[in-house]
């Protein structure tokens, strides 16, 4: 997408390298997951409630994305005034091309750069809120995760349409959406999964039955108003480990069932695992 992770349609973008087997191992590593129970457990009763963890899961989401913009910082604020211009922007990702174009002209990415570099500029001036073409700290959080910001959330829906919209009228049929997915063999089935995906485009996609999605429709798909992933989340990890069906978790409960707790966002997918206690 950009230079930054750019807004997917589909499943959440963060991947990690899987935790080895020692940090996946509960009686292995209990000491280090008993102290980030305690951390979710913000009122230190004894008990992790499903507010409490999905409190927690928003500010491990929040930390990542404020961890991986200070991670490439450096790589773009080339002059060190804790801004990043466009020109910065540009050159860093862009300047080898730009300083020979006749190398590009010859490239296999030559069209791929025509089309990411006005996209990227077009990023980068909707969140630049106050349009001097410099972008604070906040700002270019805003540029790499442009999911995650209200006054950005149009951008998502458009780079999503110019995505998945092949033939270029402006909308999504479902043959579009359908590709967007799944790579369809020359007279080969499709599988269940993906009839079952043009019944979801059918009956809860395509809102106004007109078989295809404008960008009203786009946005109720990926952007949906009434769906809260750190709740959705939250819920689900203490569907599955409360034993006792009290609707909360003791620290027992969360560590008896931590593989899954592992394989989600209340740990980063297991980062943090890797981390000092401070850096939580």
């Amino acid at each position: 997408m950009t230079g930054g992770e750019g807004p997917l349609p589909t499943a959440k973008r963060a991947t990690c390298s899987p935790p080895s087997s020692g940090e996946r191992d509960p009686q292995r590593r209990r000491p280090w997951p008993s102290k980030i129970v305690d951390r979710i457990d913000n009122n230190g009763d004894g008990f992790v409630t499903t507010e409490e963890l999905k409190t927690w899961i928003k500010r491990v989401q929040k930390r990542y994305i404020y961890d991986n913009v200070a991670k490439v910082w450096k790589d773009y604020d080339r002059d060190k005034d804790e801004k990043i211009s466009w020109e910065e922007y540009k050159q860093a990702t862009y300047g080898y091309y730009l300083g020979n174009p006749a190398e590009l002209h010859d490239s296999p990415d030559h069209q791929t750069f025509k089309k990411m570099l006005p996209r990227d500029e077009r990023r980068f001036k909707a969140a630049d809120q106050d349009g001097d073409l410099t972008a604070t700290r906040e700002e270019f959080t805003a540029f790499l995760h442009p999911e995650e910001f209200e006054h950005m959330k149009e951008i998502v829906v458009l780079e999503t349409l110019e995505d998945i919209d092949k033939n270029g009228d402006g909308f999504v049929d479902q043959d579009e959406y359908i590709a967007d997915m799944f790579s369809h063999e020359e007279n080969g089935p499709e599988p269940d999964w993906v009839v079952s995906e043009r019944e979801q485009f059918n009956e809860f996609r395509d809102l106004n039955k007109d078989g295809k999605l404008d960008k009203d429709e786009i946005r109720h798909w990926i952007l949906p108003q009434d769906y809260d992933h750190a709740q959705a989340e939250a819920r689900h990890l203490v569907y599955e480990s409360d034993k006792d069906k009290d609707e909360k978790l003791t620290k027992e409960e969360i560590l008896e069932n931590w593989n899954m707790f592992v394989g989600s966002q209340a740990t980063n997918y297991g980062e943090d695992l890797t981390k000092n206690h401070d850096e939580l």
